[in-house]
């Protein structure tokens, strides 16, 4: 297949993936009360083990898929992936108590794997010189259905019922699903002797005795923590900044949205950034400035000012996992591309379990403005590492 009809189909599949994730996730709380009879005071309770069942199942599945991908397709996998999460957010909308809920997202932690399989494909249908801008496109697709998503998910709500979120997202799904089926074709491959004789010998594990994928690897994870370091305090930060505002909650809304909106603008800029600088050196640009960014708006009391910080942040931030992704993929055999990315989301997500179990701590101890300051220091911190680290990850070491 054209790299160029992959890039515009796995694009399309990425934004329903996305939208129809983030269309339910801001709601969950509210669907929990208002049609499971949770109480107020044991919401969050149950809103925590409903967040966290899908991090903990997929982040031990991830790995277990991505070999899978290696030894019998990706898009076998990507199609699995896709029709498992279908079945999954259909039975979301059915469920009748908070305990079928949290059953629902631990199956749906176990169909996980779509994203890193995209990334597989794509990574192995691009030319060499146009890695970057691909990955950075499907960023930005990503990035454009966390926009898409709530906003979709509100209207729905409000017209049809929270329940018709769930049908939505499963068709969507199952979409997606289909067109792997019909239209998505098995990526080039080593030859079946050498792919089973390289899955033998980089079983997904083994890959983490190679240093530069551990480092990489690592670097997603703390990425990916900082970036959901502020979940758990966002809203209620930008409510004391906000006051007596008017219309907080649609506010507050847009303003986290704002970071989104700055992705879907600069993702495939930095992709072509690093495909033209150096990836290593795009990941060196974008997470001190993202640090920078985020200490600042840790500083400021003005709301317009963190309004235009939190775009500014994700400007940046857009920028980081592309670069690592692409990093990954140039370091690793096309034999393994599915075990690489499968422990790539692995990674990502045990940064999304530790991120918001971080941020509330800090907040609880210290207050909300050190949640910022501390992710500041960790993007720093991971800086100085990779730095420190340049010859091993450029393969002159």
């Amino acid at each position: 297949m054209n790299w160029k009809v992959v890039l515009a189909v796995l694009t399309g599949n990425v934004i329903f993936m996305a939208s129809s994730y983030t269309m339910l996730i801001p709601f969950l709380p509210m669907y929990l009360t208002h049609e499971l009879g949770v109480s107020v005071e044991h919401v969050n309770l149950w809103a925590g083990a409903v967040f966290s069942a899908t991090f903990v199942v997929s982040a031990i599945m991830a790995p277990i898929w991505g070999r899978l991908a290696d030894t019998r397709g990706k898009r076998l996998m990507a199609i699995r992936a896709s029709l498992l999460l279908s079945v999954s957010y259909f039975l979301g909308g059915i469920v009748t108590s908070p305990m079928e809920l949290v059953g629902m997202r631990v199956f749906q932690g176990f169909a996980a794997g779509l994203w890193p399989m995209d990334l597989a494909i794509m990574t192995m249908y691009a030319p060499p010189d146009k890695l970057g801008i691909c990955l950075g496109v499907m960023q930005s697709a990503m990035t454009a259905g966390g926009v898409i998503g709530p906003l979709l998910g509100g209207v729905l709500a409000e017209a049809f019922g929270m329940r018709a979120s769930f049908f939505v997202a499963s068709a969507a799904l199952m979409l997606n699903c289909i067109v792997f089926i019909f239209v998505i074709k098995e990526p080039p491959n080593p030859s079946k002797k050498t792919n089973e004789e390289n899955s033998s010998a980089f079983g997904s594990f083994s890959l983490l005795k190679i240093p530069v994928l551990r480092l990489l690897l690592s670097a997603s994870a703390l990425v990916q923590m900082t970036i959901l370091i502020l979940q758990p305090i966002v809203t209620t930060y930008i409510s004391s900044l906000a006051g007596d505002l008017p219309n907080l909650i649609f506010v507050s809304g847009l303003i986290f949205s704002l970071g989104g909106f700055a992705g879907v603008i600069a993702a495939p800029l930095w992709g072509w950034f690093g495909q033209h600088k150096g990836y290593l050196r795009a990941a060196l640009t974008t997470i001190p400035l993202a640090g920078l960014g985020l200490c600042i708006q840790g500083s400021v009391s003005d709301l317009y000012a963190y309004a235009a910080l939190q775009f500014t942040c994700g400007l940046f931030f857009c920028g980081v996992h592309p670069s690592i992704n692409a990093l990954l993929a140039k370091n690793t055999d096309p034999s393994v591309k599915g075990s690489i990315f499968g422990l790539m989301f692995a990674a990502q997500q045990i940064g999304s379990i530790l991120g918001p179990i971080l941020g509330g701590t800090v907040a609880t101890f210290l207050g909300m403005r050190y949640v910022f300051y501390v992710a500041a220091c960790v993007l720093f911190s991971l800086t100085f590492f990779l730095r420190t680290r340049k010859k091993l990850i450029e393969g002159t070491e």
